[in-house]
């Protein structure tokens, strides 16, 4: 038997493996009771004081989501256990902070985190992923000129126009962003950390469970909005949309409080800090 049939037979037998963990995953959760409201509710006011029976309860209830939301990223590299077992830690982290006063059902709340979980899993792979130092070079380009011509226009650049002032071919910006990785495409930040590629694409598709996270949040999060200063707290209201409407550009906030764009960039910069260090919520409900 040669090298590259000993490693055949390995990869074989690792997948034969997790299959048959899989097998057992799925066996061990298929018969899990769904949970109503109103079980959710007295499982949530149970955990607020401590039960751990209950919290216990919550997540096993809810195991078969993971898996089902697991499946929409098959395609990314990650083997589908790593994948459950890292929205496993997301539904583990909704669970301790779900909120039955919030009047939203826990699958509604929990997805947002097992996305999230599964997502910066996949992000935190990648990284060890080198780009060819070409595409690298104009990854940052095109982020620096989205994020100017945002700033500049209130509106994002089309795939066309950023390939036309950029001197490259529409079909080499799609390509690149469209052949990386997804969670390169989606979250790789350029060095000031001042856009992600993620806002390159317009996702058009509702998701009612992201919309009534962040509904959810913002109460939480005028709360905390006290620990800033006056220009500080406006800053971010515009910036998050908390003032109705679509979030507002550093250009428009400009005019609003009679100061430069650029001053509005470090106040808002100067203003998360802050919030980053009174709470963890805050931070993934601006950037999560």
């Amino acid at each position: 038997m040669n090298l590259a049939e000993k490693r055949d037979k390995q990869r074989k037998a690792q997948d034969n493996v997790q299959k048959d963990a899989l097998q057992n995953y799925f066996s061990s959760i298929k018969n899990q009771s769904l949970l109503s409201f109103e079980d959710e509710i007295k499982l949530s006011k149970a955990i607020q004081k401590g039960d751990q029976e209950a919290l216990a309860r919550l997540i096993q209830s809810n195991l078969r989501l993971v898996v089902k939301i697991a499946r929409s990223y098959l395609t990314s590299g990650m083997s589908f256990l790593d994948l459950v077992q890292e929205g496993n830690i997301g539904l583990m982290k909704a669970a301790e902070k779900y909120d039955y006063r919030k009047n939203v059902r826990f699958s509604t709340y929990a997805a947002w985190w097992i996305r999230q979980s599964i997502v910066r899993a996949l992000a935190k792979n990648q990284r060890h992923i080198k780009l060819p130092h070409r595409k690298e070079e104009l990854l940052r380009k095109i982020q620096k000129y989205h994020y100017s011509y945002s700033q500049q226009n209130g509106h994002k650049p089309s795939l066309e126009e950023i390939a036309q002032d950029l001197g490259v071919k529409t079909e080499e910006v799609t390509a690149l962003l469209s052949s990386a990785n997804p969670i390169v495409s989606l979250d790789w930040e350029d060095e000031d950390g001042d856009v992600r590629l993620g806002d390159l694409y317009e996702d058009t598709t509702y998701q009612p469970d992201t919309e009534l996270l962040r509904k959810c949040a913002q109460e939480d999060t005028m709360r905390f909005l006290k620990h800033l200063q006056e220009k500080e707290r406006k800053v971010l209201l515009y910036r998050f949309s908390f003032y109705g409407g679509k979030k507002a550009t550093l250009k428009k906030i400009g005019e609003e409080l009679g100061i430069s764009p650029e001053t509005v960039r470090q106040i808002e910069m100067k203003a998360i800090k802050k919030l980053r260090r009174h709470s963890e919520e805050i931070k993934e409900y601006m950037y999560g």
